[in-house]
């Protein structure tokens, strides 16, 4: 178990792979932690130096008092990143993990060389709706919003699985002071200005049923960036390495082809 103080936050690290390949990073959604990615690590060409973190407020890192600006949250990762010294990165964000790495990459073209957008917007929501959850959160926790989440995670079909159990478990297990905090950073987030100014590559991933990112919104982000492609997984939620990893992984393999010498 390894901890990193990056920008005043511990923050819980995990590296596996070749410590001398290319450096690939992976941002997590709401109400997860690293072992999102668990699944689709497999699946992956080997050789690259693979990178999981847990943002403040989630898994095993510290959960500062809220409520945190996306600023907060890019900054974290942007000094964490400094202190693996990472650079020329394909950087992987699911979610609010894609507007992390949205802001990262038009701050630090150095750091960030190729960017998966996944499951992810520029803005996302309303910050009314934002502060609907938050009120739930702070009254009542976060069992009192898990099957609304689970149904905008997940398709009808893995919704009757025993693995929906351990998501459920993860989410209503995370701080709520830290699930309440980044939504606050959601909420009043707008991250298209950045993704216009990108000219990395930029692969779009969208789940055919997800609730919370729907493709078309998916979409008219990552086509706002300059370099960017996009695709759609058929009959998954707002997870969809989960529910279909080998496709996940498929086109994630791809597109570290096509970028192996940016």
């Amino acid at each position: 178990m390894r901890m990193i103080s990056a920008n005043g936050v511990a923050h819980h690290v995990r590296e596996e792979g070749d410590a001398a390949g290319r450096p690939i990073v992976f941002a997590n959604s709401l109400g997860t932690d690293l072992r999102l990615w668990d699944s689709i690590l497999p699946l992956l060409p080997a050789g690259m130096r693979v990178i999981r973190f847990d943002m403040r407020g989630h898994g095993l890192s510290d959960v500062p008092a809220g409520p945190y600006q996306m600023g907060d949250l890019v900054a974290d990762t942007e000094a964490l990143l400094d202190a693996l010294d990472v650079r020329g990165a394909l950087f992987v964000g699911l979610s609010i993990g894609g507007m992390i790495g949205m802001g990262l990459a038009a701050r630090r073209p150095d750091v960030v060389a190729a960017l998966v957008l996944s499951n992810t917007a520029a803005a996302m929501g309303t910050a009314d709706m934002w502060q609907a959850r938050i009120t739930a959160v702070e009254n009542n926790g976060l069992e009192s919003i898990s099957d609304s989440v689970m149904q905008r995670w997940f398709s009808p079909a893995f919704l009757r699985t025993p693995e929906l159990a351990a998501w459920r478990n993860m989410m209503v297990r995370t701080a709520p002071e830290g699930y309440a905090g980044c939504c606050a950073a959601i909420a009043h987030a707008d991250m298209t200005s950045q993704v216009a100014s990108l000219a990395q590559p930029v692969m779009g991933i969208a789940g055919e049923m997800d609730g919370a990112s729907p493709p078309d919104l998916v979409e008219n982000t990552v086509r706002r960036a300059r370099n960017a492609r996009f695709a759609t997984i058929p009959a998954v939620g707002h997870l969809p390495h989960v529910e279909a990893p080998q496709a996940y992984a498929h086109l994630i393999t791809d597109f570290i082809k096509e970028t192996a010498h940016v």
